[in-house]
């Protein structure tokens, strides 16, 4: 799960990649899927331990940048976090932001309400919520592996 080490919230830089469960019948389909996965599960890592460090739900995630041009991550996201992953039409909202903070501040905007109503959804991924239990046994076996690759023994917002 880490090709580059693991930042938060484990912050393992010394973590390394590693593949669990192969056979003879493993395609690179697989492996595809197994590295979409491992993104979905650290962003669901991250927003779990923003959850319970400030006791705030979230109830949908924002997601920008080439990552979100990928419907089926988009999908696993949706399904991993049990909430609506939302990608905006323009997906290179850095740039976007610093231009709508810069006509907020000469006046093209009147508010930061006025700067939220531009923003435009190209689509809304929904989370199958028939697919929960087992969405939870992968984190789960990935979360083992994590173990497996990493110092620590548990999570650190658990």
């Amino acid at each position: 799960p880490a090709l580059t080490g693991l930042g938060s919230p484990w912050w393992d830089p010394d973590a390394r990649g590693a593949v669990f469960g192969i056979t003879r019948g493993t395609t690179a389909a697989h492996l595809a899927l197994a590295t979409l996965e491992a993104t979905a599960f650290q962003t669901r890592d991250v927003v779990d331990a923003m959850v319970a460090a400030t006791g705030i739900p979230i109830r949908s995630l924002r997601v920008d940048g080439g990552a979100a041009g990928n419907d089926r991550l988009m999908q696993i996201q949706a399904d991993q976090l049990g909430i609506d992953v939302e990608r905006p039409v323009d997906r290179e909202t850095t740039a976007v932001g610093a231009a709508l903070l810069a006509g907020l501040a000469e006046g093209v905007w009147s508010s930061l309400d006025a700067v939220a109503a531009t923003r435009a959804i190209d689509r809304r991924f929904v989370p199958n919520t028939e697919l929960k239990v087992f969405a939870d046994i992968a984190h789960a076996q990935w979360r083992a592996g994590l173990a497996r690759v990493t110092k620590k023994v548990s999570p650190p917002h658990r």
